[in-house]
């Protein structure tokens, strides 16, 4: 069984990640921003690693979070054994721009003495040319071929702790190349929509994408990539797993709202969603604006309001307990949340 620091890969649990966007130059910045992502929920931190220089930043990162650190290398496979042997908890490759054969066997035989995992990471710039020629462009059987590709350079060296991830900014390649992969292999998938985009396209499309594939039984970790904060990023993967059941919290159900509605459904929703998104009880809150469908929501939430004018039944596991007033209902939710076993 693959481990990432301490994390199992076993398919009990799916692990969110994201990757650090301070300078590599900027030790205290990049540590500064790894407590942060770690506290937001982060449970594998990765850092770009571009210089030797810039091995010392594994080696701090270490000292301060408590979660795996992987370094991202790029055509140097010095880099990587050094950042194998002061401490990553896995190193991220592309085999075919770390170098020939010989470069290869360094950093699988680094890895294997330090027993840390190698993710071979595979998306549509990455492709190999010859590839690239045989389908025509970076389909998703382009990418499957360009990781098979990678596989066996490592296993072919005797290396088998192996992590993989076939990523398109495409949606419907990246979920394609997906459920291929898992057919021809059976180590563990790291998933993502490269290059999603902005906070709200990059999340709708990082759902649709990593939300199938979890959907389906595919994937050990994920990353959604924004451009935005890695603090976003967490967020947004700690959201879909939410969402799919995948991890505890506190799940916010509320209605769209409609001309019957009589309280700020929008607003209560929207602070309530805030101030639990720490909380890891596994309970359903339904935030509902009227008696149409808000005592069919409360039956099946753990708690409920449902509004009327200016005021909302309160429902405790379906049951009608009391009628409260507006203002008071985000106080009186908040309450019953932490009360609640």
């Amino acid at each position: 069984m693959i481990k990432v620091g301490n994390l199992p890969f076993d398919g009990r649990k799916i692990y969110v990640q994201t990757m650090l966007n301070v300078l590599a130059s900027d030790v205290e910045g990049n540590v500064r921003q790894a407590l942060e992502v770690e506290a937001a929920g982060a449970e594998i931190i990765r850092v770009s690693v571009p210089s030797m220089e810039d091995v010392r930043l594994i080696e701090a990162l270490k000292k301060s979070v408590a979660v795996p650190i992987v370094a991202d290398i790029h055509f140097n496979a010095d880099i990587a054994v050094a950042c194998a042997k002061i401490g990553a908890d896995k190193i991220r490759i592309n085999p075919g721009n770390i170098g020939d054969e010989s470069k290869i066997k360094l950093v699988a035989d680094a890895c294997k003495s330090a027993n840390i995992p190698i993710r071979i990471g595979v998306n549509s710039g990455s492709v190999p040319k010859d590839i690239l020629a045989k389908h025509g462009s970076a389909t998703a059987e382009a990418l499957v071929d360009a990781a098979m590709e990678n596989i066996e350079a490592l296993t072919r060296n005797d290396f088998h702790d192996i992590v993989i991830s076939v990523k398109s900014s495409n949606v419907k390649t990246m979920i394609k190349a997906n459920r291929l992969l898992a057919e021809k292999t059976e180590f563990p998938l790291h998933l993502g929509v490269t290059e999603a985009g902005t906070r709200e396209t990059g999340l709708i499309k990082s759902a649709a994408g990593i939300g199938s594939l979890l959907l389906d039984g595919i994937g050990a970790t994920i990353r959604v990539s924004l451009s935005d904060t890695p603090i976003s990023e967490v967020k947004a993967g700690r959201d879909i797993l939410k969402a799919l059941n995948l991890s505890p919290g506190v799940k916010v159900v509320a209605c769209p709202t409609c001309g019957r509605t009589r309280i700020d459904v929008i607003s209560i929703a929207r602070e309530l969603e805030k101030r639990v998104s720490g909380i890891k009880k596994e309970l359903t809150v339904a935030v509902m604006g009227c008696v149409v469908n808000g005592p069919g929501e409360a039956k099946g939430a753990d708690i409920a309001v449902a509004g009327g004018n200016h005021e909302a039944a309160l429902y405790i596991k379906g049951e009608r307990v009391k009628t409260i007033p507006e203002a008071e209902i985000l106080d009186v939710l908040l309450k019953e949340i932490t009360e609640m076993k």
